[in-house]
């Protein structure tokens, strides 16, 4: 049998990435953000997009609202 333990490795990947991301990275506005332009790209549908926004979101493909 053959392990090999990502443990370090993966503590190294992630030390890294926020490292790369620096001490200004708000994980907060980020999804603040997110939702902000998640609620303006679909605002504004029209009766035939609403309904099929609702369709997609009752089939689980997009998140309702």
């Amino acid at each position: 049998m053959f392990e090999l333990d990502l443990t370090a490795h993966e503590a190294r990947r992630r030390a890294e990435v926020l490292a790369a991301l620096g001490d200004g990275w708000d994980p907060a506005a980020v999804l603040r953000a997110e939702q902000e332009a998640f609620a303006l790209l679909y605002s504004g549908l029209d009766e035939e997009q609403e309904r099929t926004y609702a369709m997609l979101a009752e089939a689980g493909v997009l998140p309702p609202r």
